[in-house]
């Protein structure tokens, strides 16, 4: 094999070293199936990038070595760094530790030391880089926000000539109203509602509801029609497919849309009339749905509900209107709740945390968010809604020659063999059995675990673990089901106005609900779509979690010497990690820290052990600790246990 060539991605350490994966060979241990390549042979790749290499017949440590022969695709070419000037040059230091080398800019920049940047490699071999953007002084919040969603590759502003089409698409609307109207059904008499978060800005959806008077009753999913505004081969629609989704960080959302639409002509804001896609339900009262509907609607909200405005008027702590709506909608969403669990769904119920902010984004309070019925209220509609859509177009399809490919579906595989045999084996060491066979597990299986550790002190760690165990739900034009949800069909529909899959979705619908049909050549197009589309959430996950990070760091620096109670959440060789237990702020504590003893780690039981002592410091352990240094840099906490 030391003469064949091999292509795929490469990546990168800290320390510039590379590493090549040859495929997984079960047979092989994860370690054995990856090429180790030397920094002196990376051949200036970068993290990501799509490289060939060549296998070296040497090994190091036992560790097969290879040599990258040629760059074949750059993944990305601009990235976030700190202005550093020494020797009458300026460069930049990149935020990723992983990009190894530190760029080049020329003299005439006009930048200053220790400001952050936004720069594109012009030159591969130079490392030269063009400044593209100024975003502020390190360490000011903006610009550590900014940079958070700059370095993933998204986009803050929006182009002149989106905007500009934007402005122009409202001042057609109010001429094309009336017409517009007539095409559609009219619910604007039929009692609406949305409830949101309370620092929601823009209104995806409402819920309508209409007692039939003879235990049966009419309740309405409306989405904001997104797709009657946004038409395809327009510059908002290439916009929004760049972009592919809203991001949500800490202090700040970077729309999908401009302002004009997500917050204005599209949002269903109360008291306004609002173009919307509708899926209409007859449902008796345990939540069987007798008759559906699909189509494009008008409504009129009646009332902008916070979630937790709706649940104490359902509680009858505040008096307010439609509480025999909201109380008949949460008993009906209850029922369909019982009916998914019933079916298999998985019971994942993560805590996420929220902050109070001062007027310069500093976190002055870190909390648990509630989960309110009205949450789950919400969240059963739309499961609804999604499922029906995902079904009707599927089984419209299938009458014909298309087999389900004419729509974008919202998928979850079932988990990888090797992935539950080793969450089998963490489970295990915690005293814990999850039913399998040979790594094979159903949803029911998975729920029996998360019920048995309800209540205990490793009931985090363990969802936290079985969750990374899982697929990652994805999107594709091939429905193979959602694991997760044990949806035999599922989409979504629901929030065009920050996810452009729904969009899509929306689109669909209408051809399939006039007949139309999808063009045999399309089908790449929609597949590349529903890739891109994926990727695009990772990174949106991934920048919302850094803003998380930065924020508990941030916190957690007013407070360094003060005492907390944590969970310990990993054990590694060098220190064990502690979430504490109301903010979730993880730090470390280094293994020369923990006493005065030579600690080992037990691989198997999750354990750090003393050999003189036999103390022991195990996963779920509860702990009391102290914050000694908080790096806002590097996002990292140092604890030490008290």
């Amino acid at each position: 094999m030391k003469d064949k060539f091999f292509e795929g991605p490469i990546s990168i350490n800290t320390k510039g070293v590379g590493f090549f994966d040859m495929g997984d060979d079960p047979k092989k241990k994860k370690k054995e199936n990856s090429i180790e390549i030397q920094p002196e042979k990376v051949l200036r790749a970068f993290h990501g990038d799509i490289v060939e290499i060549k296998l070296l017949p040497e090994k190091i440590k036992g560790r097969a070595q290879g040599q990258v022969t040629k760059i074949v695709k750059r993944a990305r070419e601009e990235f976030v760094g700190t202005v550093d000037m020494h020797d009458g040059k300026t460069y930049v230091v990149p935020d990723d530790k992983r990009l190894y080398v530190d760029i080049f800019l020329s003299k005439d920049s006009t930048v200053e030391a220790g400001e952050k940047v936004l720069v594109k490699i012009k030159n591969w071999e130079t490392l030269e880089g063009e400044l593209l953007k100024t975003i502020g002084r390190k360490g000011e919040n903006n610009t550590e926000m900014e940079s958070i969603v700059l370095e993933r590759g998204f986009r803050i502003e929006f182009p002149t000539r989106v905007e500009e089409e934007a402005e122009k698409i409202k001042k057609e609307y109010k001429n094309t109203f009336e017409d517009e109207i007539k095409k559609r059904r009219d619910l604007r008499g039929v009692t609406t509602m949305t409830i949101d978060p309370a620092d929601a800005k823009d209104f995806d959806d409402a819920i309508s509801f209409v007692d039939l008077k003879d235990g049966t009753f009419e309740i309405g999913v409306h989405i904001a029609d997104v797709s009657h505004f946004v038409t395809p081969e327009t510059e908002l629609d290439r916009e929004a497919e760049k972009r592919g989704l809203s991001v949500y960080l800490v202090d700040r959302t970077i729309p999908m849309l401009p302002e004009i639409l997500s917050n204005d002509l599209c949002s269903l804001n109360p008291n306004e009339d609002k173009f919307t896609f509708s899926s209409i339900f007859k449902l008796d009262g345990s939540g069987k749905v007798l008759d559906e509907w699909f189509g494009r609607t008008v409504i009129h909200s009646d009332k902008r509900f916070t979630y937790e405005e709706a649940q104490d008027v359902i509680d009858g702590k505040k008096d307010g209107p439609y509480q025999l709506e909201l109380c008949k909608l949460r008993e009906i969403a209850k029922e369909l709740e019982k009916a998914k669990f019933g079916e298999g769904a998985i019971n994942f119920e993560t805590e996420e945390v929220k902050f109070l902010l001062d007027e310069k984004g500093k976190p002055i309070k870190v909390y648990r968010k509630q989960r309110l019925d009205t949450h789950k209220l919400v969240e059963e509609y739309m499961l609804l809604a999604n499922r029906a859509v995902a079904k009707f177009v599927f089984m419209s399809q299938n009458k014909g020659l298309l087999k389900g490919k004419q729509s974008v579906y919202r998928i979850h595989a079932k988990p990888d063999k090797d992935r539950i045999e080793n969450l089998v084996i963490f489970l295990k060491a915690l005293g814990f059995d999850l039913k399998n066979k040979d790594g094979v597990v159903t949803s029911k299986d998975i729920n029996a675990l998360l019920k048995e550790v309800e209540g205990t002190p490793n009931e985090e760690v363990i969802k936290t673990a079985t969750i990374r165990s899982m697929a990652k739900a994805v999107y594709s034009t091939k429905n193979i089901g959602h694991f997760g949800l044990a949806f035999k069909y599922y989409t979504h529909f629901t929030s065009p106005i920050r996810r452009y899959p729904d969009m899509l979705v929306h689109r669909f619908l209408e051809r399939e609900l006039k007949g139309g049909k999808i063009d045999t050549d399309e089908y790449a197009k929609f597949e590349r779509l529903c890739l891109e589309s994926s990727e695009l959430e990772k990174k949106a996950t991934d920048a919302e979690r850094a803003s998380i990070k930065y924020k508990q760091v941030e916190y957690m620096m007013e407070h360094i010497g003060e005492e907390f109670v944590g969970t310990i959440t990993g054990v590694i060789d060098w220190g064990i990690y502690i979430e504490e237990k109301e903010t979730k702020c993880e730090g470390m504590v280094k293994i020369r820290d923990l006493g005065d003893d030579f600690f080992v780690l037990d691989e198997k039981n999750y354990t750090v052990k003393g050999e003189k002592t036999g103390k022991k410091f195990t996963l779920g352990d509860s702990v009391k600790f102290k914050v000694v240094s908080a790096d806002l840099e590097k996002r990292v906490l140092d604890y030490a246990l008290v």
